[in-house]
């Protein structure tokens, strides 16, 4: 299957790639390498993938309308997983614009060329911040999600708005995967797991908001992968969904994608600290605009359609991230 990946460079993205290869698919991946984080990490993420049979990579930015439109005239994929985006909560105070540009500016071009490319599959990233002041839980695709509180959970809300009208008009198939704080080698450094460790090693302080009082649904990146790849195979069908927010009569589908078993921020820490053997300096501070105390993914939903099952403790989660982190710096 030949199958177009944005955001290739990125965290989930290389290692999306990655299994797609493995399975012997033809991989045509796309971004714009930017300077959100070191650029450099990404470019290594690419060595990795670049000499892979399979594979080819073309340097853009979604958000060219007109590169995008090229690409899918010239690829012709059958399946589009579009993961580019700009991530971050704190960052979308900082510069709203670049939300506005990459995840609505840049998703519109992705769905116009899946729409006129004829693809049979789009799944795109959302994410589990689109739940905002929602305290129900655990998260089900069946609540409410009208109160966003940060610009880049609304775009991602806008994603899947914007999807399901793609599938109504145009019956195209579109599967949004909110995902759930992914960790895992290769992650990102404006990522807890990777701050706190570079923090520890170098005994500087870390923040722990809320006073460290804070819940997350830490899902390893190789299950994120597994559940991006099931769902991918499984496209929609129109005539089966109902009018809910998590599904409907059109080819849409939203789904949670996470561990279904958060854990408490202070008890993360306690695990980095195990496997540096270092013990962490920390500082406690408030809420930060924008977040939220916890996450809890609610994946029946995935289960039962796709066979979804996390099956990677943070203990061992965190002991493989370390050992990359290690390996990768030299440390």
């Amino acid at each position: 299957m030949k199958i177009l990946v944005t955001g290739a460079a990125g965290f989930i993205g290389y290692h999306t790639c990655l299994r797609l290869l493995s399975r012997g698919d033809e991989v045509v991946g796309i971004d714009n390498l930017n300077d959100y984080y070191d650029p450099r990490l990404k470019e290594d993420r690419l060595k990795q993938l670049e000499p892979l049979d399979g594979f080819r990579f073309e340097r853009l930015d979604i958000t060219d309308r007109d590169g995008v439109a090229d690409v899918f005239r010239q690829v012709r994929p059958q399946r589009v997983v579009h993961l580019a985006a700009q991530a971050g909560v704190r960052y979308s105070l900082e510069n709203p614009y670049a939300y506005v540009d990459s995840n609505l500016v840049g998703f519109a071009s992705i769905l116009e060329g899946c729409r006129h490319g004829e693809v049979e599959h789009l799944v795109y990233a959302s994410s589990s911040s689109v739940y905002g002041m929602n305290t129900k839980m655990p998260f089900s695709v069946e609540d409410n999600v009208d109160h966003p509180v940060s610009l880049y959970a609304a775009t991602k809300k806008a994603n899947e708005l914007m999807a399901h009208t793609y599938s109504h008009l145009f019956g195209m198939p579109t599967t949004g995967l909110r995902f759930f704080t992914v960790y895992g080698p290769w992650g990102r450094p404006d990522m807890a797991l990777f701050k706190f460790t570079k923090a520890i090693l170098n005994g500087t302080p870390i923040d722990l908001y809320n006073h460290g009082k804070m819940r997350r649904d830490f899902t390893y990146v190789d299950d994120i992968v597994e559940g991006v790849v099931r769902v991918l195979d499984k496209a929609p069908e129109a005539g089966l969904g109902t009018v809910k927010p998590g599904t409907s009569p059109d080819a849409y589908r939203v789904y949670n994608i996470g561990n279904g078993s958060p854990v408490e921020l202070l008890r993360f820490v306690e695990v980095i600290e195990e496997c540096l053997s270092r013990k962490a300096v920390v500082n406690m501070l408030p809420m930060q605009p924008g977040d939220v105390e916890a996450t809890w993914a609610d994946v029946e939903a995935l289960k039962q359609d796709v066979g979804f099952e996390p099956s990677t403790p943070i203990e061992v989660g965190v002991a493989k991230f370390v050992e990359w982190y290690r390996s990768y710096y030299g440390v």
